[in-house]
């Protein structure tokens, strides 16, 4: 595995991590509206 590859895992992770956090903050927003 060269540089290129560990840097594109890191970007990808990254991006997991914050669509799991936006989708979490959106429920959460969506249940106390309720």
């Amino acid at each position: 595995m060269n540089l290129k590859d560990l840097f594109l895992c890191f970007i990808s992770s990254i991006l997991l991590v914050i669509c799991v956090l936006v989708g979490v903050a959106f429920l959460t927003l969506l249940e106390r509206k309720v």
